[in-house]
């Protein structure tokens, strides 16, 4: 039998509900000020975890729980450089291996194919200097192969020049997912800042000399994810699952990157179970809500859910990362099959969202796991290069604190995600376009897709 559901009163009392009810503020000052840094498997993020856990079960969400698993991390201790007795801005690349270095710098421009040929006779044996800005007007060049080249050409380190200004620094990956094999660096990278960038190269054409100090170690650690969940009245065992990581970088206290991914959830989750307890109005399929641990080092937590949890293909996962970067435009999709489905459901909602389809497989958050198993997933956050607030560049450095991150569209994102996921709930099974996506596909995908540079718009 079709449930009738009065759409215009439910959407009514959710966007009052998101609103007036929000507990955006309090979530992040907890996890930005109270908590703070929450690098996977630190004190931080044990927490913030047992924090999120407490928030679904006061909601009455059902199946509430941590999810541990085994951690390959990583921590550092000191990380410095200094040219004769200056001091150098500095921060290590995730996973950066221990080095005490000292040798001459080389400038190796954008680390590009034409910019190495200019130095090449010079590479070997130096600690270069690279611009991790794309060159401009250039063919876009990753940076993990640019990394490679360098490797190749024989430096024992690279200096990467942050293109931010006013001397800001922050933690960067070296390699692309996407290429498993590049996921450790060949050799220790830093970042220093624009301003100090340009000093190193132009001591580079002084011959001056670098030392290079950093201490780090690999070792294994366990971590969590959390989980919990609105059963379905009507298709139980069908689910749609919305997830975003809690989880920082090192020293960050991560407000937008990605405290307001995890509140985004905490939040519409807050928001479905009041519409279920105050109106009785229940999602038709289940509604699984997580967040997720280790983000910033390789999706172990997202990878460890799909591996726990998907060996049955849920219908659609949306990932929410870095949601204060802009107000909420739409769902990005990198399966085509479901575009048309899903804008239908935006078009119910009247409010201009649109569905589109990325031509690449993104693998920069915790959307990629699943897309490696073929399962259906969304991200909104990619939307954040085109209007984005001028203000939100922070994410992966000390700057990001709870005042970056933006309590009035959160409270947008939460209702219109909670209207979202209620309605495609209530599509029967059969209604759905099927997904024939394969694990096999996906994996001649990425290899035909290597060495580009994912669009972003």
């Amino acid at each position: 039998m079709k449930m009738e559901l009065d759409w215009k009163a439910i959407d009514r009392w959710i966007f009052g509900e998101a609103w007036t009810g929000s507990k955006v503020g309090e979530h992040a000052a907890v996890l930005c000020e109270a908590i703070g840094p929450r690098w996977a498997s630190s004190e931080g993020e044990n927490k913030a975890v047992e924090y999120i856990r407490e928030q679904f079960v006061g909601m009455g969400l059902a199946g509430v729980g941590l999810e541990e698993f085994e951690l390959n991390t990583w921590a550092h201790g000191q990380a410095e450089a200094r040219v004769d007795d200056v001091a150098i801005d500095l921060l290590p690349y995730n996973r950066c291996p221990a080095c005490a270095l000292e040798g001459p710098i080389v400038d190796a421009g954008f680390g590009t194919e034409h910019d190495l040929d200019k130095v090449r006779d010079q590479l070997k044996g130096r600690i270069a200097v690279m611009h991790l800005a794309m060159e401009p007007f250039t063919t876009p060049v990753p940076a993990n192969i640019r990394l490679a080249a360098l490797a190749e050409a024989g430096v024992v380190a690279v200096v990467a020049i942050d293109p931010k200004d006013g001397r800001r620094v922050e933690y960067h990956n070296g390699g692309d997912w996407r290429e498993p094999e590049t996921a450790e660096l060949p050799f220790p990278a830093v970042t220093t800042s624009r301003e100090h960038g340009r000093l190193l190269q132009q001591w580079a054409k002084e011959g001056r000399r670098l030392k290079l100090v950093v201490e780090s170690r690999f070792y294994k650690a366990p971590a969590h994810n959390v989980v919990g969940e609105i059963s379905g009245v009507r298709w139980p065992g069908e689910r749609l699952v919305l997830g975003g990581h809690h989880d920082t970088v090192y020293g960050a206290p991560g407000g937008n990157d990605n405290a307001s991914g995890t509140i985004a959830v905490m939040e519409t989750a807050r928001v479905l179970a009041g519409l279920k307890a105050e109106l009785g109005i229940d999602p038709g399929m289940d509604l699984c809500f997580a967040t997720y641990s280790a983000e910033e080092q390789k999706f172990q937590g997202a990878s460890e859910y799909v591996r726990r949890h998907c060996a049955d293909k849920p219908r659609l996962a949306i990932n929410l990362d870095e949601l204060s970067a802009g107000h909420m435009k739409g769902v990005v999709l990198s399966f085509a099959h479901l575009r048309d489905f899903v804008q239908g459901q935006l078009d119910t909602m009247g409010d201009g969202l649109k569905c589109h389809v990325m031509s690449q497989l993104d693998a920069t958050s915790d959307h990629f796991p699943f897309l490696r198993q073929g399962i259906d997933a969304a991200h909104l956050w990619r939307w954040r290069f085109r209007g984005r607030h001028a203000d939100a560049d922070y994410h992966h450095e000390p700057a990001d604190t709870a005042d970056k991150l933006n309590v009035r569209e959160l409270k947008e994102y939460a209702g219109q995600l909670a209207r979202l996921l209620l309605r495609l709930s209530h599509q029967a099974p059969e209604q759905w376009p099927v997904n024939t996506v394969k694990k096999e596909a996906v994996k001649q995908r990425l290899h035909k897709e290597r060495g580009t540079v994912v669009r972003v718009y």
